[in-house]
């Protein structure tokens, strides 16, 4: 590995269920009673989701790590009250009520200032954070990084059941997120002063209300030197949100090490390529990010790899890489696996049992 490999952190967010899979209004009282060893356990939006985040890694190996233990402490607070810990991008089951909001004075300004958005695009996410040296830096990679974004998406898709049915898609919660007036795939920019002339318009307009609302598909992180994904589902496994951090990383390592010119796609088409790659995931059909033509998910996801390979190799990251895109494409996606167990009995609830953190 070299010396200057970039670092990377990975937050998962995950919804705290009952016995019975339906949502606990517990989360916040969850993550305050989890043991905490390394890495940050935080409150979400609503009570019935709790957040966790790693430290700064070097490996996959650390990222991987973490992830495992910071599931297995949520998981292991959840089951002392009675309930689980589910990494699903969406609420497998319908619910009869909507969900509390976490008592604080920010997630209620959000819910009363957007109403049935805030209360509705109740979702998991898995957000990635890539170290860059300046935000100058990280305007040109998202500049670059926007075809990729697609074929990116894919990797952790893993809301197929939504609602107690089969949504036909595989990260039915890209569709749902994508209500937010910020969100989506970020433009093109030309310098730091376009992204923050959007920023400003966003805020003079109330879509947003603070610059933590600021929900592209990529962002500068207001908090950290980093880049910012946000477009991904909570991965299923542990392993699964550790690949997706280590491919993403080679891939902003390979464009920081290239003088390549930004693609001329348009939002609209980039957000057409979002649409399909969300619908379809590994099992159909993806916009290849140097084409925009179709093409099985599971090749492109193999050119992804092969752009990236010489910074995988010199993150130590390659085998990881082969090995894991080979149980992907032999397993499926999340969405896949949920799809599958629910067509077996046609109950949500099996969609549960499949996904939930074992807290033993």
């Amino acid at each position: 590995m070299k010396d200057d490999v970039l670092t990377f952190g990975i937050e998962e967010e995950f919804f705290v269920v009952g016995r019975d899979g339906h949502l606990s209004q517990t989360g916040d009282v969850v993550v305050d009673a989890a043991d905490e060893d390394e890495g940050e356990l935080q409150h979400e939006l609503t009570r019935s989701q709790a957040e966790s985040a790693t430290g700064i890694c070097t490996t996959h190996e650390e990222a991987v790590r973490q992830l495992r233990n910071l599931r297995a402490d949520l998981a292991k607070a959840a089951a002392r009250r009675g309930c689980r810990l589910l990494p699903c991008g969406s609420s497998p089951l319908a619910e009869s009520e909507l969900p509390a909001i976490t008592p604080n004075p920010r997630y209620e300004r959000m819910a009363e200032h957007f109403g049935a958005t805030a209360r509705t695009s109740h979702t998991c996410g898995c957000h990635v954070h890539i170290a860059i040296p300046d935000r100058e830096t990280g305007i040109r990679v998202i500049a670059r990084v926007r075809p990729w974004l697609p074929a990116l998406l894919t990797v952790t898709a893993n809301s197929a059941i939504c609602d107690g049915y089969d949504t036909s898609y595989s990260s039915w919660r890209y569709q749902q997120w994508s209500r937010w007036p910020s969100a989506g795939p970020p433009p093109a920019f030309t310098s730091l002063d376009h992204y923050e002339s959007i920023v400003d318009g966003w805020l003079r307009a109330g879509a947003i209300l603070d610059r933590q609302m600021i929900y592209w598909d990529v962002r500068l992180s207001e908090k950290q030197p980093t880049l910012e994904f946000r477009f991904a589902d909570v991965a299923a496994t542990p392993e699964e949100a550790g690949l997706l951090g280590a491919l993403i990383r080679g891939v902003v390592a390979t464009i920081l090490g290239s003088d390549e010119r930004p693609a001329d796609l348009s939002n609209e088409v980039l957000r057409a390529h979002l649409w399909r790659a969300s619908r379809e995931g590994l099992s159909g059909r993806c916009p290849h990010p140097r084409t925009g033509d179709l093409a099985p998910a599971t090749e492109v996801l193999d050119d992804v790899v092969a752009f990236a390979a010489g910074a995988l190799k010199e993150n130590g990251d390659h085998d990881f890489l082969r090995d894991g895109c080979a149980r992907l494409v032999e397993g499926g996606c999340g969405a896949d696996r949920q799809r599958a167990r629910f067509a077996e009995r046609k109950r949500a609830e099996d969609v549960v049992d499949l996904l939930a953190v074992r807290a033993g």
